[in-house]
């Protein structure tokens, strides 16, 4: 990959992302002329906002998949990567015997109250 940078693989994404970006152009045009028609609703309205949106996903997502695999790189390599998700750290709550005045359900109900806490801590 970092010998040239234009390869047909990258060529055909970037003709794909120009396709779509100008068909849902062409869409939101379309949906604009609805709307400025007489029968035109502000649901057509929506559509003349919603469509470019569409044709944009696609560079969005090539985007999206080159910066997870540039993560995934570095991850690799053993470099810190900006922006990931760290490792949470856990601490196991400290469990303290039940006083002896409680009776055994008791105890066992309160067992089972301290483990769901110490699993919504994690």
């Amino acid at each position: 990959m970092p010998g040239t940078l234009l390869t047909p693989r990258r060529l055909a994404i970037a003709a794909v992302c120009l396709v779509s970006l100008i068909v849902c152009c062409g869409l939101a045009y379309w949906q604009w002329e609805r709307f400025s028609q007489a029968g035109g609703t502000f649901q057509n309205l929506g559509y003349v906002f919603q469509w470019p949106l569409f044709g944009l996903f696609p560079l969005f997502m090539v985007w999206r998949m080159r910066k997870l695999a540039a993560q995934r790189r570095a991850e690799d390599a053993g470099e810190p990567v900006v922006g990931a998700r760290q490792p949470v750290v856990t601490v196991e709550p400290v469990k303290t015997p039940a006083p002896d005045d409680e009776d055994d359900e008791l105890a066992v109900y309160n067992r089972y109250l301290r483990e769901l806490n110490a699993r919504d801590q994690r």
